[in-house]
């Protein structure tokens, strides 16, 4: 939430048009093929580690929509931990959004990308790879311009 000490800073959509066009456009094809439940997971998932409270507010309310289990949802950030609640494919997509994410070691570890490549054809791969950094560009936008979201 804004506040005095943390206002919201420049309207990014409102000031960049056609940046903010190009996202949309971009945030469409990456979520070509790939299943909504899947991707809402992932999505969320990336948004939690950017702590991007627009983005975790929006998508943990899409994955609902989606048929995403309100278990899923309250576990999703310790995921590793409760192996027979997510299915291999989702802890596979998962891994690799994380480390597509942090970046912490300056690359994706091959084991994490096996992984995923065990569990996704090369056209799924990609899918997921561009639904990745489509979502922390998104998140990027969101937390420097302190976007947040609604209080209900």
């Amino acid at each position: 939430m804004t506040t005095p000490e943390h206002p919201q800073r420049v309207n990014f959509f409102k000031n960049a048009p056609e940046v903010y066009q190009a996202m949309i456009a971009l945030d469409a094809a990456a979520r070509k093929g790939v299943d909504p439940a899947l991707a809402e997971l992932v999505l969320t998932r990336a948004s939690q580690i950017n702590h991007c409270a627009w983005c975790i507010d929006m998508h943990t309310a899409d994955a609902r929509k989606v048929g995403v289990s309100e278990q899923k949802l309250f576990l999703l950030n310790a995921w590793e931990e409760v192996p027979g609640l997510f299915t291999e494919q989702e802890r596979a997509a998962l891994a690799l959004t994380e480390a597509v994410t942090v970046l912490t070691d300056g690359f994706v570890p091959d084991d994490v990308y096996n992984r995923a490549a065990a569990h996704f054809d090369d056209g799924q791969l990609a899918q997921l790879i561009g639904l990745v950094l489509t979502i922390n560009a998104w998140n990027r936008i969101a937390v420097t311009t302190r976007r947040t979201p609604p209080i209900r």
